[in-house]
């Protein structure tokens, strides 16, 4: 089954999906400077906690590329933290793009001193190749474990975008149905639209349709009526930062979700690879929360959509308390409550 990248290294730039432009256009950027990355992440062309902790380590290596190569490695590193503090701005809930900058300072730290500065910078270069190489493929374990827990089930509930257009190709939440329409299972999914900028609209349910997997589209108001009607057997659902509790910071909507899930006794599935554990937070109300303009709500699709002047709140996340996860997905194995001491053992 052919899926599409999200995010991959061609001819010395960095060839995105651009997100902003589906589902009526399949669009690809090359980014070739960090500004553009730092762009790209902020104005969510590029969006999904696996593939902005991708692309924050492409542009970390972008901001560098052209350091001269007479300068000291000294130099060097100072301007290759200077440029991730730059990038790690862009977006302050996923944990995976701080994950992804501090991964490559460690590598640049962990090589031989004697190294020129050319070759740091193919490093660099190098390990952000990795890193996307690692997301293929703990996205696709995560599939694999997930299918393992869902197969039973036969219709799912998911909320924003989880999937390949989320990561580098497999996705989380989504790829346990990827991985099923490989074992010769269909899941039939409702996918909540995802107010204000309708992720599960524009981006679930144009991957999903392409990849022939069903689905039904849903209004975000909906899916308590459409549980209640005995049409969910489970929902799954991604995570953009996991608290050492089990806490879990994911796209807003998704704890109202999750309580109607637990209203009417249907399980509440989160996926995520390690990097989106962030285990320096005890529990979710240490999470930051990205607030958006509130253009995002007065005037969705350059519609007006609310008076003007009319003062707005628009988080982009919220958090789902830990007790009303049943359980989470990872790469490594699925996670059970108490979640404490479940995490501490693969953090």
């Amino acid at each position: 089954m052919s899926r599409l990248k999200t995010i991959e290294w061609i001819n010395n730039a960095a060839r995105i999906v651009d997100q902003t432009k589906l589902p009526t256009e399949l669009h690809y950027r090359d980014i070739i400077t960090i500004e553009e990355m730092f762009e790209a992440i902020r104005t969510l062309a590029i969006r999904g906690a696996p593939a902005i902790g991708v692309a924050a380590a492409f542009g970390l290596y972008l901001g560098v590329r052209d350091f001269p190569e007479s300068g000291t490695r000294d130099s060097l590193v100072k301007n290759l933290h200077a440029k991730s503090d730059y990038l790690n701005a862009a977006r302050p809930t996923a944990v995976n793009l701080k994950w992804a900058l501090n991964r490559l300072s460690n590598h640049v730290a962990s090589l031989d001193k004697s190294l020129p500065v050319s070759e740091v910078k193919k490093e660099i270069l190098q390990e952000a190749v990795r890193i996307l190489e690692d997301d293929m493929k703990a996205c696709r374990a995560i599939g694999e474990n997930g299918f393992a827990l869902l197969k039973g089930y036969s219709s799912l509930l998911t909320h924003c975008n989880a999937g390949g257009l989320a990561a580098v190709e497999y996705g989380t939440a989504l790829s346990a149905i990827y991985i099923g329409k490989e074992k010769g299972k269909l899941f039939h999914v409702y996918v909540d639209e995802t107010r204000p900028l309708l992720q599960g609209a524009r981006i679930t349910a144009f991957e999903l349709h392409a990849a022939n997997i069903p689905i039904t589209l849903i209004c975000d108001n909906m899916a308590a009526s459409v549980m209640a009607q005995g049409k969910v057997d489970a929902v799954i659902v991604g995570a953009d930062r996991i608290a050492a509790n089990g806490d879990t910071a994911n796209k807003i909507g998704t704890y109202s979700v999750a309580l109607a899930a637990r209203a009417h006794d249907i399980p509440f599935y989160v996926a995520a690879p390690l990097s989106t554990f962030d285990a320096t937070i005890s529990n979710g109300k240490e999470i930051p929360i990205e607030e958006r303009q509130a253009d995002e709500i007065l005037n969705g699709f350059g519609k007006q959509t609310g008076p003007t002047g009319v003062p707005v709140y628009n988080p982009a996340f919220d958090v789902t308390p830990h007790e009303l996860i049943t359980a989470i997905i990872t790469e490594k194995s699925v996670l059970y409550p108490p979640y404490v001491d479940s995490i501490n053992n693969v953090v």
